[in-house]
């Protein structure tokens, strides 16, 4: 009975895939983006309003694709479930002694003995033999399926809040500086980032924290020095 409990009530980080995808993407996005492209301008020594321009500009963008961009792929994923699940339910009604012993061979795969086997799939087919298909021979779950507008949401959502805090750091850092404070403030920010995302899936925090402050670092490094030489160009 504990057991039972115990297993019912645990709450397992696969669940918030889809979500979490999602956010730690936005949010990314739209402090490394929007980094570059305030350090960018700045370089080119542009400016605090026409980098403040160019920055509201670039969070607006940016969160309109990322939506687009979710919601596009996403919307792909979920088109493939359905169809793989609507020709599932049609085998089902088609032959679903065959269905049966598909499913049966599958948990003899995992390690069920055939009689065994063979008992687990009649009693889930029992149930749901639709869910039980849907779970074992095509992976799909309701808590890791594919849902559009909650992705779309999410990514916009994650990219205008991380695309404002270099834009906040921008308002309020002197003309001068406003190179170094940016670019400082945004690596601390997606160090943070990388903490929070780790936490929230069970993943090594170091490792997760380094990597998106690379990334971060070396995109605005880049967008820094391009900026530097069309500002002295042009």
């Amino acid at each position: 009975m504990n057991i039972m409990s115990k297993g019912h009530g645990e709450k397992h980080r696969t669940r918030r895939i889809g979500w979490l995808r999602a956010a730690v993407l936005g949010a990314n996005d739209g402090i490394v983006s929007t980094a570059s492209l305030v350090v960018g301008v700045a370089a080119a020594h542009a400016s605090r309003s026409e980098v403040l321009v160019a920055g509201v500009a670039g969070l607006v963008a940016g969160a309109m694709s990322m939506a687009a961009g979710e919601y596009v792929s996403v919307s792909s994923q979920a088109d493939t479930e359905k169809a793989d699940i609507d020709r599932e339910r049609k085998e089902l009604d088609t032959d679903k002694e065959f269905e049966q012993q598909e499913l049966a061979s599958i948990y003899i795969e995992r390690g069920l003995e055939p009689v065994l086997a063979r008992q687990v799939a009649e009693k889930l087919m029992e149930h749901d033999a639709l869910a039980a298909h849907a779970r074992d021979e095509l992976g799909i779950t309701d808590s890791l399926s594919a849902r559009p507008v909650q992705a779309a949401f999410a990514s916009a959502g994650t990219f205008a809040i991380g695309a404002a805090l270099p834009l906040i750091a921008a308002l309020v850092a002197p003309e001068s500086k406003m190179v170094v404070i940016v670019s400082g403030l945004s690596l601390i920010f997606l160090a943070v980032l990388g903490v929070l995302a780790a936490q929230a899936g069970g993943a090594p925090i170091v490792k997760s924290a380094v990597r998106v402050t690379f990334w971060g670092a070396l995109a605005m490094g880049l967008t820094a020095a391009v900026g530097a030489l069309f500002g002295t160009v042009v």
